[in-house]
């Protein structure tokens, strides 16, 4: 983890790694979380009517979304010495095999506080038509250099 420039300052964009899920790429989620919610798996299933929901066609897992918005947190963290510290999401709109989402945050605070400097970020993932398929917010830390991570009372 390197050390670098940690004053982002309020209203810094972070973009991510555009996500196109695929009939298997959905599977495999579903096997490695040990869901076989229809919804995941089964056209014919989906098909059926869910009240004020039609979705047609077998959706992404959510928290796909999730690990979307995760990656692009940490890649941008990692480089700059910062800490995945909290992430709370809502889902919007299903995700399909084909769409392709693109994941992207803003910082909206800031605090420094005894162990580093502690930022909040607004979280949106777009699909390619550019509707919101989910938000949420972060929170990230920055430790203090001279501390590292911090002693595990801090941590």
């Amino acid at each position: 983890m390197r050390q670098t420039n940690t004053r982002f300052d309020i209203g810094h964009q972070v973009s991510g790694t555009p996500f196109s899920p695929t009939r298997a790429s959905i599977r495999q989620f579903c096997e490695a979380s040990l869901d076989f919610n229809p919804l995941h798996l089964d056209d014919e299933y989906m098909q059926r009517d869910f009240g004020k929901t039609h979705f047609g066609s077998i959706i992404m897992h959510g928290m796909n979304n999730f690990g979307v918005i995760t990656k692009m947190l940490t890649d941008w963290l990692y480089a700059h010495g910062g800490i995945q510290r909290r992430l709370e999401t809502r889902w919007k709109l299903p995700v399909k095999p084909g769409d392709t989402i693109s994941p992207a945050a803003v910082v909206t605070g800031s605090k420094d506080s005894a162990t580093g400097r502690w930022l909040t970020l607004d979280v949106r993932v777009r699909n390619q038509r550019g509707e919101v398929v989910a938000v949420g917010q972060a929170m990230v830390e920055f430790p203090r250099p001279e501390d590292g991570l911090g002693t595990r009372e801090q941590r």
